[in-house]
């Protein structure tokens, strides 16, 4: 199944998707839903995410790819019965692909750097921690976060189209939730999105877009 809110599909799933449009995401971003892989799980939903600068485009567009500076595919997979891989019955796979610059491309600490935005805004404590701090009522409980950070660069050759160089970031992951409030999950992963998309903290404005007098 690829739809969602079908009077078939079992509650505890549909009340998961809906959280879903719950979710507080700053201006830049763009969520659309998208069609979902098939054959991960019985039931399954998907939101393409994108960064696009405000008023920039139909803020209704579907972003299944972009040639913007970052954009991503939360894909949430729901099994009624649970998976002994996930150590529950909600799986949230992620992808995140960006544009990066030469310097931050050469980084050889790019991935790691990547990495602790996802774990950060997950709010999972650092593997090398003694202690795990609880959980507050708004931070989003996950389970068995594991995935790969990759840094490219491609360069072009003869008649193509675009730069000689282009650098890329690309983030797979994949996380458990433990319960059906899936908004602060949405919301950590547009946070990440954001993150590699170099926007500024929210609240933050740029200081090249402030005109002084």
């Amino acid at each position: 199944m690829t739809t969602s809110g079908a009077p078939s599909e079992p509650a505890e799933f549909r009340d998961a998707v809906a959280s879903l449009h719950d979710a507080t995401v700053r201006r830049e971003i763009e969520i659309g839903s998208i069609r979902p892989p098939q054959r991960l799980a019985p039931y399954s939903y998907a939101l393409g995410v994108e960064v696009s600068p405000p008023d920039d485009g139909d803020a209704s567009k579907v972003p299944t790819d972009s040639s913007g500076s970052a954009f991503g595919r939360l894909v949430l997979l729901y099994d009624p019965a649970g998976q002994e891989a996930w150590n529950g019955t909600f799986r949230l796979v992620a992808f995140i692909q960006a544009e990066v610059e030469a310097a931050l491309a050469a980084d050889p600490l790019l991935p790691q750097v990547a990495w602790t935005w996802l774990s950060e805004a997950l709010r999972v404590p650092d593997s090398t921690t003694e202690s795990t701090p609880p959980l507050g009522k708004d931070e989003p409980a996950v389970r068995a976060l594991g995935g790969t950070v990759t840094a490219t660069t491609s360069v072009r050759y003869g008649d193509i189209a675009g730069p000689p160089q282009a650098h890329q970031l690309e983030l797979r992951a994949s996380w458990t939730a433990t319960g059906n409030n899936l908004a602060p999950h949405l919301e950590a992963f547009c946070e990440v999105v954001a993150s590699a998309a170099g926007l500024p903290p929210a609240g933050v404005t740029a200081l090249g877009s402030v005109q002084f007098s």
